[in-house]
């Protein structure tokens, strides 16, 4: 082989590996998600969320009431941070799973809540102290909360 050829060859590998490296971060969903700067465990959260596959746009601002308001999430499924995914709503310490199945199954729902800050959850975990069992909600227009799956 010239080295001309050897050239275009390896020019060839190495632009499909790094086109093949952009196609996989732009099919990654998207989770734009509104904490409070001195949150450490909406930090930790966001840090859940990406080795999970997600990408992640944090917007820190000292009050999420208007965009918890805006996202209609009920007062009773509130948590510390606000995340939006594909239309829906991720409210609080959410398992990435859960957003995962959320994605795949496509519930006619507003979104999937978290409601308070549960000892275990992602982003809550304690060291030395056990998980506590908690519930993912799942939201609709109206406010109206059904299980969406146990922890």
């Amino acid at each position: 082989m010239s080295r001309t050829a050897l050239i275009i060859v390896i020019s060839a590998a190495a632009l499909t590996t790094i086109g093949a490296r952009t196609a996989q971060r732009s099919q990654q969903p998207v989770l734009e998600v509104f904490k409070t700067p001195t949150c450490g465990c909406c930090s930790q959260w966001v840090e859940h969320m990406r080795a999970s596959g997600f990408t992640v746009r944090a917007t820190n601002l000292d009050d999420l009431t208007d965009v918890k308001a805006k996202h209609r999430v009920p007062s009773q499924a509130q948590s510390c941070h606000t995340g939006v995914v594909n239309g829906y709503v991720v409210e609080g310490h959410v398992p990435a799973a859960d957003v995962h199945r959320l994605l795949k199954e496509r519930p006619p729902v507003v979104g999937v809540a978290v409601a308070g800050m549960p000892i275990g959850s992602p982003g809550m975990e304690v060291k030395g102290v056990k998980a506590h069992a908690y519930d993912v909600l799942s939201f609709d227009a109206k406010g109206v909360t059904r299980v969406f799956a146990k922890h």
